[in-house]
């Protein structure tokens, strides 16, 4: 069994080659066939310069460079597309996945199931981040059918199978949690460590977060659109019995005055509704659009190891 690990890399000059060692040394010791395949996100330090220099030492380390930032999530499906192993193990370059214990993932992989993910006690992220895993992992219950208590992360192995199935798509708006819920229901999760960060800081800004999420929220659900009709029928039907109530409480009360700022309070909730929906709308749409103008998923610039 030969094992494929990809690593998309930003801002890691300092850790990459501390996060293969890692994964060299446990390898060898357990004498799996491996590979690994880093993957440069167009990152502003010097990481591809490191990733050259490791691919120089060994054979087995492959490298990619994006021509430009394409999110972590396209920076993994251009790895993917270049795998060769029976199982391929996702983890971060930053050090705090704890990459001596992927056996364990192999292991739960072994019981039958066909995606196994890390799961954490206590995440050692900033309290931001952990919200955002926070926010991502209810989204992904209500959208996506993931079930109930089961952790997403970052670092997990899957089968081949798995793998090819999620490469056969070629939309620009890659989200591989709901790639990977699309094809398959049986999946585990073991528990590992998870480290602090002792160098550098989360590549994932607010705005990376928030279009993470709308690619959640879109990319694989009309939940959003269901969501949007429910709540007109909703305020529709509190609207027709709003003008009962109004018109029943005039006729009970004659000197009750027409309310101006109850007017224009109904209007202004009603007119932001109603655009709320249209930019949901517009979201789907643009999506569309996009994608049937074939934007890419990822752009490479440059190899090393791997034949074009």
């Amino acid at each position: 069994m030969k094992i494929s690990f990809v690593i998309p890399c930003y801002g890691s000059e300092k850790t990459i080659a501390g996060v293969v060692d890692e994964i060299v040394e446990t390898a060898s010791a357990g004498k799996y066939d491996y590979e690994i395949i880093l993957v440069n996100d167009c990152s502003p330090d010097h990481v591809w310069q490191e990733i050259e220099k490791l691919c120089q030492t060994d054979s087995r380390i492959k490298g990619i460079c994006l021509a430009k930032n394409f999110g972590q999530h396209s920076a993994l499906m251009a790895g993917y597309r270049h795998t060769e192993g029976d199982v391929i193990i996702s983890l971060d370059d930053d050090g705090q996945t704890p990459a001596n214990e992927f056996p364990s993932l192999i292991q739960k992989l072994e019981e039958g199931y066909d995606v196994v993910y890390a799961s954490y006690d206590h995440k050692m992220h900033n309290k931001f981040r952990n919200l955002g895993s926070m926010v991502n992992e209810y989204m992904c219950e209500k959208l996506l059918g993931k079930p109930k208590g089961l952790m997403v992360t970052s670092y997990f192995a899957a089968k081949r199978f798995i793998i090819e199935e999620v490469c056969r798509y070629q939309n620009s708006y890659t989200y591989l949690i709901g790639l990977i819920f699309r094809a398959t229901q049986n999946i585990a999760t073991v528990p590992v460590r998870h480290r602090e960060r002792t160098i550098g800081k989360s590549g994932y800004t607010f705005r990376k977060l928030l279009a993470l999420w709308l690619n959640g929220f879109t990319a694989f659900s009309i939940v959003p659109l269901r969501l949007a009709t429910f709540s007109g029928v909703l305020l529709a039907v509190f609207g027709f019995f709003y003008v009962i109530f109004i018109l029943i409480n005039k006729i009970l009360n004659p000197a009750v005055p027409t309310g101006w700022s109850s007017t224009i309070a109904a209007v202004s909730i009603i007119g932001g509704f109603i655009l709320c929906n249209l930019g949901m709308i517009g979201e789907y749409l643009g999506r569309i659009y996009i994608s049937l103008n074939n934007s890419p998923q990822y752009v490479i610039r440059d190899m090393k190891n791997i034949e074009s």
